[in-house]
């Protein structure tokens, strides 16, 4: 429990009022027991009226004299559950990750604003069909034939909807309230909620399960009801049927009356995972992502606090949706990235899953084809349950896969996008009628452009990086959005020899059309999945055999169930290796077999492609192989060698400033700061040197990768220890550090275990 004699406090939880906190005293006899999270009565105002609000910070550190400060009044006994462990959450984040106690706040409490219900009115008729005959009569007799054509319908259906009377019926708001005063109807209003869901498909019972789905849905949900709540990872390969493992055991906390939170690691996932689950759920699950609109997310915010909502489904977002009664959380295709915050504060929904299910009492259940070497590392040392699918449910092998090596083909004369053995594939699957998926590891319809005479490559003038060459020869920024023309000829050199390195997603659906004529592509990237229900139309229309090829990025490999889909081809598979980080042998093995997964799904057998340069890479070769076990061999024992994650735990240290002097003078005070506090903690241990202290290293500071963005400079530090409560313990020590200073234009932000390099 922290301990202090002030209390930061924020008052009712209005999100208006998030952005402040109010300082209170603690009264002795609350010094004991009062903790963050807690609701608590305070004196408020210039009336000193008695307001509820929420405990966010306990501290030694007064923000005004002793005789200014009022004091809190008591615990409250009544205050709500779910807000009170939204705080508590945010604290845990703001302790593990590094940030403001606002910004988790921000981040972890609902939506921003309240918002008015959705209404809808009905007409509801008041006399007898009888009595509305006769005065349907008159009416016409009197030629009142808008009043007429009302009563007309009302004489057929006693309730109509308002919106077809004044719509289709054309009848004027004067005319009904002219009846209305008659007393010969009744206009009725009654509020609904926003309902994001767009499915309509007829309520399935669930599938049975094959005996190894069956014994992990069984001893979860035993070791649930024994009060064992250690997490569980499942193991299973590609099509192994780890959904509808899913299922049955949110159906099973269903049944013992508890709420369950599906995460899924992309908005894409979204539409089949929901159309999966509202057939087995109907209207008792919905979802929560960007693309809803505010009174969307408002209203199934609400339904979840009053327990309308068996199962929520969404991204790492969708974790704080307030249910009441909280059984399971489940987290599927674990080992994504996207699942990583890339804000402040910089959380992991894995972790912060871990917590709020401890908090709750729930169960957590991550699963993946390809667990994160952090999760398999738990499973490995027994923190984590581990249970595993090896077979496939329609009884049909793992996809057959090829490597080709792009450098054999360039000798050959090939200088195309396609290998030969691809386009012969994707010929024989044109005349199947099969479909294929062709998966690019980048985005863009270009790379950077360069001189061919002398080397010069476009830059952002903002931005430590180069530019992308985009369609209507546009030069794009990724970063801050800078754009400009391209130039007829090279700025350095006057070459005419400017071009772009081609690999992007539109430049291969050009190919495709050129190389195969009379072809259908749908194209899925960032570019083509911007606005609202995108993902749904392009997935609906490929799944429904309106097109032969879907190209895309990473988001057309990750969990989609085509059946088919009998061939896909990776283009480029090991331009993720080129990434200066030391996950990337992991990313690459990662995208290959997931992107392997998605052929052969039905009971049609699959084959894959897989064109690199680097045939002879460890991440190529299991990944060909689908071995993850001699993958994680491999990768954990350099892991291990060179102290990175899971192994031991790194924390960044983020510096940016307007001014590069300032922002690498504090870098380098910080990481001073960092290694005496090191030295200091280490000696008082009696272990390591002062030079180097047993267990802890700091890397730098030095410039990071992408030294530039936006005219501010960037300053990487990088802490290692195994210990992740030394790196929560100099990030402590570096915030008080930072708060002695006079505040700049300098920022810190705190990364722990970071998913990429600076």
């Amino acid at each position: 429990m922290a301990q202090g004699r002030y209390a930061n406090i924020i008052i009712d939880i209005s999100h208006e009022k998030v952005d402040k906190t109010f300082q209170y005293k603690i009264p002795e006899k609350l010094q004991s027991i009062l903790e963050e999270g807690m609701c608590v009565s305070v004196p408020f105002g210039k009336g000193n009226h008695l307001r509820q609000g929420y405990v966010v910070e306990i501290t030694e550190k007064a923000e005004f004299p002793d005789d200014r400060q009022k004091y809190i009044e008591e615990i409250s006994t009544d205050s709500v559950a779910v807000e009170a462990d939204a705080i508590r959450l945010a604290a845990w984040m703001k302790r593990n990750y590094g940030s403001t106690m606002i910004a988790a706040l921000k981040t972890v409490l609902p939506v921003k604003r309240s918002m008015k219900p959705k209404e809808k009115k009905k007409i509801v008729r008041l006399m007898t069909a009888e009595e509305v005959r006769s005065l349907l009569g008159e009416s016409e007799r009197k030629h009142q034939f808008a009043k007429a054509r009302v009563l007309a319908q009302l004489i057929r259906e006693p309730v109509l909807p308002y919106s077809l009377v004044t719509g289709k019926l054309n009848v004027s708001s004067a005319a009904l309230c002219s009846l209305q005063r008659e007393g010969v109807l009744s206009i009725e209003s009654e509020s609904y909620y926003r309902n994001p869901v767009k499915v309509e498909s007829a309520r399935e019972n669930g599938k049975i399960l094959s005996p190894e789905q069956e014994r992990i849905s069984e001893k979860i949900l035993s070791d649930f009801d024994a009060g064992e709540k250690k997490p569980c990872l499942i193991h299973g390969i590609t099509g192994s049927g780890k959904t509808e493992v899913y299922l049955s055991l949110i159906e099973g906390m269903a049944a013992r009356g508890k709420q369950s939170i599906m995460l899924i690691p992309e908005i894409a996932l979204t539409y089949q995972t929901l159309l999966r689950f509202y057939k087995r759920f109907g209207d008792r699950v919905s979802v929560m992502n960007s693309t809803l609109s505010a009174g969307e997310k408002y209203d199934q915010y609400e339904r979840a606090k009053k327990g309308e909502i068996d199962v929520i489904i969404g991204p790492r977002s969708a974790l704080f949706v307030p249910f009441p009664d909280l059984g399971m959380i489940v987290m599927d295709e674990e080992h994504e990235s996207s699942y990583k915050s890339e804000t402040m504060p910089r959380f992991h929904a894995r972790e912060t899953a871990q917590e709020l299910a401890r908090m709750k009492g729930a169960a957590l259940v991550l699963g993946s084809a390809t667990p994160s070497l952090e999760a398999y590392y738990r499973a490995q040392k027994g923190e984590y349950g581990l249970f595993t699918l090896t077979r496939r449910l329609t009884g049909g092998r793992l996809a057959e896969v090829s490597v080709v090596d792009l450098r054999q083909e360039l000798k050959s004369g090939n200088r195309s996008i396609f290998s030969r053995k691809l386009q012969g594939l994707m010929e024989e699957r044109l005349q199947k009628k099969e479909q294929t998926m062709l998966f690019l590891n980048r985005r863009g319809y270009a790379g950077f452009v360069s001189c061919r005479s002398c080397g010069y490559v476009m830059k952002c003038p903002h931005c430590d990086v180069s530019l992308s060459h985009h369609m209507g020869e546009r030069l794009v920024c990724h970063y801050c959005g800078y754009e400009t023309a391209k130039p007829a000829k090279c700025p350095s050199c006057t070459s005419p020899y400017l071009l772009g390195f081609k690999a992007g997603t539109q430049q291969i659906e050009e190919q495709l059309r050129k190389r195969f004529p009379g072809i259908s592509v749908l194209r899925m990237d960032k570019d083509t999945t911007g606005t609202k229900d995108s993902y749904e139309k392009i997935l609906t229309a490929f799944s429904s055999g309106e097109a032969d090829v879907l190209v895309g990025t990473q988001m057309i490999v990750k969990g989609h169930d085509f059946p088919n889909v009998t061939l896909v081809g990776v283009l480029a598979a090991d331009l993720s290796l080129n990434d200066s980080d030391y996950r990337s042998g992991e990313r690459t093995f990662q995208l290959l077999v997931q992107a392997a997964g998605r052929a052969g799904r039905g009971d049609k057998p699959g084959e894959v492609v897989i064109q690199t340069y680097r045939p002879e890479h460890y991440s190529i070769i299991r990944a060909a192989e689908q071995d993850y076990q001699a993958f994680y061999k491999e990768e954990i024992s350099y892991r291990e060698l060179a102290g990175y994650p899971p192994a031991a735990h790194m924390m960044a240290v983020l510096v940016t400033s307007p001014d590069e002097k300032r922002g690498e003078s504090l870098a380098e005070r910080i990481a001073k700061a960092a290694r005496a506090l090191g030295e200091k903690e280490q000696a008082a241990k009696g272990g390591g040197t002062a030079c180097a202290p047993a267990g802890l290293r700091i890397i730098g500071p030095a410039r990071a990768s992408i030294g530039k963005i936006n005219d501010v400079y960037r300053f990487v530090i990088y802490c290692k220890s195994a210990d992740y409560r030394q790196l929560t313990g100099i990030k402590d020590k570096i915030e008080q550090y930072l708060g002695t200073l006079t505040p700049g234009e300098e920022s810190v932000q705190f990364d722990f275990n970071p998913m990429d390099s600076y």
